[in-house]
């Protein structure tokens, strides 16, 4: 089987408490396939939620990929892989831990990928990148442009966001800080998915683990103008189940 391109700062963050390992920014895989975005249209970014690991991470682009095909989507599907294989997030007891562990991991890798799409649009300014988030991975996704919004040349440099099970707070889309950055930094549209139904999402909030995460009933408030949301209706908060159900890409 040919590998799955990929993004990748595995081994940089101790997975029992987020200490930061090594200061490297990225390292990509197969190397051949990342030349060969370098002047293509367009790609996306699939970011892993929590419990991945690098198998997981992999699975979750393959999916992605077969479901965007399906919608006619042609261009390259790559993966950015972190680690979110948290110690004891499988287990109840250690659930509140791991996830925060999860989440100061997720915040830190803002810079990490923030630094590779600066580097690509350096070697590329035309492609444009969009990314895709499920569950943690939309915090990954909202530190990135966090980190991007730093820097004037970078408006406008993420063509598009799509949110899937987001576990980031509900009223990040009508904050003043994240309204801001989500109008500079994203060029089109930022797109949520959300699910009233999804288990996880509901027993995160329950427990407040997550304080009301966008991903479950949308955002409050009143968001930017290049915020959307669509109601949808997965079988469980799995990537698997959203790729399912979702009907129509970019």
């Amino acid at each position: 089987m040919k590998p799955v391109p990929r993004i990748s700062t595995r081994g940089y963050y101790d997975l029992s408490n987020g200490t930061t390992l090594k200061n490297n920014s990225y390292y990509t895989y197969p190397k051949k396939d990342f030349k060969k975005l370098i002047g293509s249209r367009e790609f996306t970014i699939m970011i892993h939620g929590l419990r991945n690991d690098n198998s997981g991470a992999v699975a979750k682009v393959v999916l992605a990929k077969k479901q965007l095909r399906k919608l006619g989507y042609v261009y390259p599907v790559i993966g950015y892989s972190y680690d979110s294989n948290t110690t004891g997030a499988h287990l109840i007891k250690h659930a509140k831990h791991a996830l925060a562990v999860g989440q100061k991991i997720a915040k830190k890798n803002g810079r990490n990928l923030g630094k590779f799409i600066e580097d690509f649009k350096l070697s590329s300014p035309k492609t444009k990148i969009r990314l895709m988030g499920h569950s943690l991975g939309s915090q990954v996704i909202l530190s990135t442009l966090e980190y991007l919004e730093k820097k004037k040349e970078n408006h406008g440099i993420v063509e598009a966001v799509y949110f899937f099970g987001a576990s980031i707070n509900e009223d990040v889309p009508a904050s003043k800080k994240y309204g801001k950055i989500f109008q500079s930094v994203v060029n089109s549209k930022i797109v949520n998915h959300y699910a009233p139904t999804d288990e996880v999402l509901r027993w995160a909030n329950h427990e407040k683990y997550v304080k009301g995460p966008l991903g479950l009933n949308g955002s409050v408030g009143k968001p930017v103008k290049k915020y959307r949301q669509k109601l949808v209706m997965p079988k469980n908060h799995r990537f698997a189940s959203y790729a399912q159900v979702l009907n129509s890409f970019p």
